[in-house]
């Protein structure tokens, strides 16, 4: 027999499947399954590039920092010191030897007279052993000497007569160069000199230079035991370690 009290099953389901029921009524909602995520880890640079660019920012900045050494340095030089360059001129020549020998070698014996002036009032020049002048003929060098060694003082000027002596080989041609350009009384010579000084500032002596000279000269003969007249002197001053 059929109990009425007894609970019953019911035969329609009161959600449907893949649903469940919320407090209030409404279906809930369907979340995904979980899944577990893995943090990916940060790349760092190689250590070797950030050594790099930390060298590079050093030697930039001791060489930034060198600069405005050297800057502060020559500043108060020139304004304390204020140096002035040096001038060279020719002011005569003489030839006492000047002929070619049997074996066609050419001779050459040349007296030069240089004027050097120090026109600074705070800086010495010491001339130091060792220089070189010589004088050109275009490519071909003709004879050549050294200035004696001595010191030179504040807006002083000094009278140098330089001997300077040379043989040139196989100067057939360039003997009848010049005697063809000796023709026309304007004989283009050149003078170079290299003179290593120390400069004193004061009672400070620095380090040795070079002076570097270079005059563009031009005589109206190549005559020896003859007057020669300069009828144009140009010279160019430079210096360097």
């Amino acid at each position: 027999m059929h109990d009425p009290e007894a609970p019953h099953r019911p035969t329609v389901p009161l959600v449907a499947r893949g649903y469940s029921k919320s407090d209030q009524g409404n279906p809930a909602e369907r979340y995904p399954p979980f899944r577990r995520t893995i943090p990916m880890s940060n790349l760092k640079p190689p250590k070797t590039r950030s050594c790099l660019c930390r060298c590079l920012c050093w030697i930039l900045s001791l060489l930034t920092l060198l600069l405005l050494i050297v800057g502060i340095i020559a500043a108060i030089i020139y304004f304390v010191f204020q140096p002035k360059i040096p001038k060279y001129s020719i002011d005569g020549l003489k030839i006492t030897e000047f002929n070619l020998s049997n074996d066609m070698s050419l001779s050459a014996t040349f007296n030069v007279n240089i004027t050097a002036r120090n026109p600074n009032k705070k800086i010495g020049i010491y001339y130091e052993s060792g220089s070189r002048i010589s004088v050109w003929y275009h490519i071909t060098q003709l004879c050549e000497g050294s200035l004696p060694k001595f010191y030179q003082g504040h807006r002083n000027t000094t009278v140098l007569d330089v001997a300077l002596t040379g043989q040139t080989q196989n100067a057939t041609d360039l003997l009848q160069s010049l005697q063809a350009q000796q023709q026309t009384g304007s004989i283009p010579l050149r003078l170079r000199a290299r003179v290593p000084v120390r400069i004193k500032l004061g009672s400070l002596k620095l380090m040795k230079w070079k002076f570097l000279v270079r005059c563009n000269l031009v005589v109206d003969s190549l005559t020896a035991n003859n007057v020669i007249r300069i009828s144009s002197s140009k010279c160019k001053f430079r210096f360097r370690l």
